[in-house]
């Protein structure tokens, strides 16, 4: 047991060690010009297509032939058949599955795990993907890898399903990326390596304690610690009004987080889209990339939460942005670690972390609470202002603060009205009040934030409209699959006539955090 009180600074810095991290090259390193190439021709109409190819021979054998090829005029060059005849494409996942319509969703749901699983990975010399020890389940569609805040999503229907060794392979995977990376990744690719997602680990450990007992909490202990030295790496050293990389401090000292990702590239599963949305910016162009791959790392991407003028992706500015979501799960994962070094014995360090907690939870409600608005909001700091965007993040709070002396149930009940007003729709939540054409913008719903506001609602006293919510989700999916047979990524929750769109690809089926919010949602509502 630790018996010398420390601060949260210095615990930080006396938990950190040096990680034998291993970088394995993205396939603009690995395959150059020939990337650039393919991608900037439009080979393919996803750009995720290439950068998950496989290689059927050395990478460096087909970069020399590409090379070569290219620069000899006397050569007929094709890039499509060059692709095709080098690399293995890949399929979708759940490709070719037939849905038995006369099964009920329930069914059909638990009869996807397995469509949707995949086993421990070997490595393969070239490729994007980073092996995983233990089975995952993936999202569907374009998603043929594990991804890090959808996974939670996706174990609350393992856990409705009995599927309770899957939920431990999951965690234990995540475990061995922290471990290995010294963070999870956006997802299990090499492109993926230079930011994370929404934090929801520490959750996923609490999930599995739910089922297996409060040991998991000690033994997973490690591995949510070196989640939350990476979120908060910089800390100690910060001064006041600056930022660097996730962690922002402001100018009254307030230690609070953004998205970040570390490269300034082009997002190499969107090479394309994104150079030329700098290029339409006229803006900085390391700066949109910047902005743009930290969108990425939020989940949201893309929203007009993140645009200066609530309208359009060149005005993005997500790195400047303090997400109240993003904060109130950092908020949670303090408070997870507490009561895990709690089980583990370490008395002073759950004193520390709860300390913590209780700080980031009146800084969200300093710069969050938007007492005009009477919901929470976003904060941009280089402005020194709040968003005012009206987004289902801002229910994220209500998930997880403490009653105070009656302070939750009134914020919350302010907040449904601001809800009911500006997000309800026939089918559920749209992602926020503004029709930008971005996937998570009106009209736009998504599993996830369903979830997420119906328990922050539920939490906060305001049962009612959780229920009617929660409802109105269900039988949207319910409806689209008697029409269609499948369960999508996201849906239209305000025409219900109408598909889902938006975005840089097409919308997707299978589908992960879809199947398991359902079947969480069915099991609360009884």
């Amino acid at each position: 047991m630790i018996r010398k009180m420390l601060t949260i600074t210095a615990l930080l810095a006396a938990l950190t060690v040096t990680a034998q991290e291993s970088f394995p090259p993205t396939p603009d390193i690995i395959y150059g010009e020939l990337f650039r190439d393919v991608q900037e021709a439009r080979i393919f109409p996803d750009g995720k297509t290439f950068v998950d190819c496989v290689p059927k021979r050395e990478p460096a054998e087909i970069v020399k032939e590409y090379l070569s090829i290219k620069n000899n005029p006397a050569i007929k060059f094709a890039l499509e058949i060059f692709v095709e005849q080098n690399f293995q494409l890949p399929a979708a996942s759940g490709a070719g599955y037939v849905t038995n319509t006369a099964e009920d969703i329930s069914t059909h749901i638990r009869g996807l795990w397995k469509q949707l699983r995949r086993e421990a990975d070997k490595p393969v010399k070239g490729s994007s993907l980073l092996p995983l020890p233990h089975p995952y389940i993936v999202p569907g569609g374009r998603f043929r890898e594990i991804y890090y805040w959808d996974s939670y999503f996706t174990m609350l229907g393992l856990k409705e399903s009995g599927e309770f060794e899957m939920i431990g392979n999951m965690v234990r995977n995540f475990a061995y990326l922290i471990d290995t990376y010294g963070h999870i990744p956006n997802g299990n690719r090499s492109y993926y390596l230079s930011r994370s997602q929404p934090p929801f680990f520490s959750m996923m450990v609490e999930l599995l304690a739910s089922v297996k007992g409060d040991d998991v909490l000690k033994q997973f202990l490690p591995a949510m610690e070196k989640e939350y030295r990476y979120w908060m790496k910089g800390a100690e050293t910060l001064k006041p009004g600056t930022a660097a990389g996730t962690v922002v401090k402001l100018k009254d000292g307030a230690l609070l987080n953004r998205y970040w990702d570390e490269s300034q590239q082009p997002r190499q599963e969107s090479y394309r889209e994104d150079v030329e949305t700098a290029m339409k910016s006229k803006r900085n162009k390391v700066q949109v990339y910047q902005h743009l791959r930290a969108g990425a790392a939020s989940g949201w991407d893309f929203s007009s939460r993140w645009f200066a003028d609530n309208k359009t992706i060149l005005s993005i500015e997500t790195t400047d942005i303090i997400p109240v979501d993003l904060n109130s799960l950092l908020y949670n994962t303090e408070m997870i670690l507490s009561r895990a070094n709690m089980v583990a014995g370490n008395d002073s360090v759950s004193q520390q972390y709860a300390k913590q907690a209780q700080l980031r939870q009146q800084s969200i409600d300093r710069y969050c609470w938007n007492a005009e608005l009477k919901f929470y909001t976003d904060y941009n700091f280089r402005k020194q202002k709040m968003t005012n965007s009206v987004t289902p993040a801002g229910l994220f709070p209500f998930c997880f603060f403490p009653h105070r002396q009656g302070y939750l149930s009134l914020m919350g009940s302010q907040a449904a009205i601001v809800v009911q007003e500006k997000l309800l729709k026939p089918g559920g939540l749209q992602s926020s009040e503004f029709n930008t054409g971005e996937q998570w913008d009106a009209p736009n719903g998504w599993a996830p934030l369903q979830w997420m506001a119906v328990m922050g609602l539920a939490r906060s006293g305001q049962l009612g409209l959780a229920r009617e919510i929660a409802q109105r989700w269900l039988l949207l999916n319910e409806k689209v699959y008697r029409e269609t047979g499948k369960l999508m990524e996201k849906y239209n929750v305000a025409d219900l006539s109408k598909p889902a769109g938006g975005g840089e690809y097409a919308a997707q089926d299978g589908f992960g955090w879809t199947n398991g919010v359902y079947l969480a949602l069915k099991s609360w509502l009884k």
